[in-house]
């Protein structure tokens, strides 16, 4: 394996033997996925007045000018639309000097639109822990379409720990897809790719007309007045509660409107094999007009074995924008891992494996 790369289940575990990650509360096996962690919200949350980067300060610091109320979470309580919060999690970190980490949000988040962004002290960077930080991590959260219901111990985001940089690009990325393959279309059969074409990840579409996975609903798009959406509760809502279908369009081409909240998924499938996960990337910056993958974390094993469908979580911002079936929307950056992990993705049972347009696990 990899002298560079990301850290899989059994070594986090050795982490939490170690005491590198440390919670008042056990971690519990759950939490632990084939290359990350689950981070869990602590006892209480401050409504902030605005985000920050705390570059210069500890964010406790920060909290003691910018907290507007503070308010336990307990068995639960209301962040309301449109506001900002920020929440102290129950884990803390003392890693070793050569270990660095990085979070996402989790896939259920990015779909109810939850935006989120993990802070620690004394850095520049959201999402990103510095090489053997020691200290507490917080976790800041914007609900843009729903008001949400939380509660102590759920997860919103999680935590992939590495080492050195394992980014697989060009050549290397090219001869990987042609000997063990990553791409597929909706028959299962792999995707050719051309050697040129290949940068830091592998391009990939949105899919806007019908096909045998998809069938006529393409899209959801975010309803705007809803009740309150309680996150400690699976398969318990109606989905047209919360989202009205979108039936795909004459020509597979659609408008997306400014500031609305659009789920829809990839056009083609993707495979993560065992020894490497994987990482969603804006296809290009220059886009502007988009924001896509508010979470991107694959796991090793997803997809396996012929592919599986990435749900695209997209709002639109400043103008109306006209995307059409197959358009570039992202890339998929792959990552070396230090070894196999010991329990692939979807091993114990998940949601998403296999999905192919498929809202959070909060939806009946």
């Amino acid at each position: 394996m990899s002298e560079q790369g990301i850290l899989v289940r059994q070594q986090i575990q050795a982490l939490i033997q170690e005491e590198a990650i440390r919670a008042p509360h056990a971690i519990e096996a759950s939490q632990i996925q084939p290359a990350s962690l689950d981070l869990r919200l602590g006892t209480h949350c401050h409504r902030i007045r605005t985000g920050f980067l705390p570059e210069r300060c500890t964010v406790a610091e920060r909290l003691e000018e910018l907290t507007l109320f503070r308010f336990e979470l307990g068995e639960g309580a209301v962040l309301e639309r449109g506001h900002c919060y920020l929440i102290p999690l129950l884990e803390e970190l003392t890693l070793p000097a050569d270990l660095h980490a990085q979070s996402n949000p989790k896939s259920s988040t990015g779909r109810l639109d939850i935006f989120t962004r993990l802070l620690a002290d004394h850095t520049d960077r959201f999402e990103t822990v510095p090489k053997g930080y020691r200290g507490p991590l917080y976790l800041e959260v914007v609900p843009r379409s729903f008001s949400i219901r939380l509660r102590t111990g759920l997860s919103l985001n999680q935590l992939r720990f590495a080492r050195g940089q394992a980014r697989i690009e060009g050549e290397q990325l090219f001869r990987l897809h042609q000997e063990s393959p990553l791409l597929f279309d909706d028959q299962g059969k792999v995707i050719p790719i051309q050697r040129d074409s290949v940068g830091s990840g592998l391009t990939m579409g949105i899919a806007l007309a019908p096909d045998r996975e998809i069938g006529e609903t393409i899209g959801w798009r975010a309803r705007r007045y809803t009740e309150v959406l309680d996150l400690s509760k699976e398969k318990a809502h109606n989905p047209l509660d919360f989202f009205e279908p979108i039936l795909a369009p004459k020509g597979g081409r659609l408008i997306v409107e400014p500031e609305e909240f659009y789920i829809f998924a990839s056009k083609e499938r993707v495979r993560v094999p065992s020894h490497l996960a994987a990482v969603m990337a804006p296809y290009d910056v220059g886009i502007g007009e988009l924001r896509t993958n508010y979470a991107g974390f694959f796991d090793n094993g997803f997809g396996e074995p012929q592919g599986t469908r990435a749900v695209l979580e997209v709002r639109p911002h400043d103008v109306p924008f006209l995307v059409e079936d197959g358009q570039a929307f992202f890339k998929l950056e792959f990552f070396h891992c230090l070894e196999v992990p010991n329990q692939l993705y979807g091993a114990g049972g998940s949601h998403y494996q296999g999905q192919a347009l498929k809202l959070s696990k909060h939806f009946f």
